[in-house]
């Protein structure tokens, strides 16, 4: 980020920051500058500015996506790995169209940044520890809720959601999957129950499931560590979370997101 003003010639020659840099050097000389703290507004990090509230309406949204998986019985006739398959694949984007239909709303806070004399009193005594966790940028996040304000604005009814779920669901070009040729038969129907629904719900509005289908898109561009980042490492900790939903789908019957 050449234009970035943290890495202005006035910064680098600041007093304060010169005799602080000094010290830090040795201890920050095997990091990227993309590990360092950058100042520009759009690459500050971020969390959720209440973090109890939020998590707890994601890990509810959660629960209810892998109970739609639970009671898709076409879901249960493919192969275990075809199904492990699609779930690390389409989570993301049905859990985030989970969010918009549940209308579960979020703001974030800019994250305190440790002090530079922290930093220096504290070297040399985290070694061997774990490294710190990463953080969302401000960027990344308005992207994401720019994705769910986009979605919101379609209005969708019930079924609109529930088809279009098994329409990503059911995603044929998964690498590695054994009845693809299945799956992309099933793909179609939901699609096509999908387009059935839409012509007596919006008859003047001809171009509105090539539209849902375009903004639908958009979600799998969203990457599974932004949404596991901000919504359940809070919770989760260190945990896989492809491995707890595995978990959640094949032997938990009920209950919440649990640490």
């Amino acid at each position: 980020c050449e234009r970035c003003q943290c890495h202005s010639e006035a910064k680098r020659t600041a007093i304060l920051y010169t005799l602080l840099s000094q010290n830090l050097t040795h201890s920050h000389s095997g990091c990227s500058p993309a590990h360092q703290r950058c100042l520009c507004h759009q690459r500050r990090t971020v969390c959720l500015r209440t973090p109890h509230v939020t998590c707890q309406a994601a890990s509810n949204v959660l629960v209810k996506t892998i109970s739609f998986m639970k009671n898709l019985p076409s879901f249960h006739l493919l192969p275990r790995e075809d199904q492990l398959l699609l779930l690390d694949s389409c989570w993301v984007p049905l859990f985030l169209l989970g969010l918009v239909q549940e209308m579960v709303t979020f703001e974030v806070m800019e994250t305190p940044a440790p002090s530079m004399l922290k930093k220096i009193l504290l070297d040399g005594q985290s070694k061997g520890q774990e490294p710190e966790r990463t953080q969302p940028t401000l960027a990344a996040v308005q992207r994401l809720q720019c994705c769910l304000n986009t979605f919101w604005s379609l209005d969708l009814s019930p079924k609109e959601y529930a088809y279009l779920k098994g329409a990503i669901l059911f995603n044929p070009d998964v690498p590695g999957l054994r009845a693809s040729l299945y799956i992309e038969s099933l793909q179609r129907e939901a699609q096509r129950a999908l387009q059935e629904v839409l012509q007596p719900l919006h008859p003047e509005d001809q171009g509105r499931f090539a539209r849902i289908l375009l903004i639908a898109s958009t979600l799998k561009s969203i990457p599974p560590a932004l949404i596991t980042d901000l919504f359940f490492r809070p919770v989760i900790g260190n945990a896989d979370i492809v491995e707890l939903i595995a978990e959640m789908l094949y032997e938990i019957t009920g209950g919440q997101l649990a640490p």
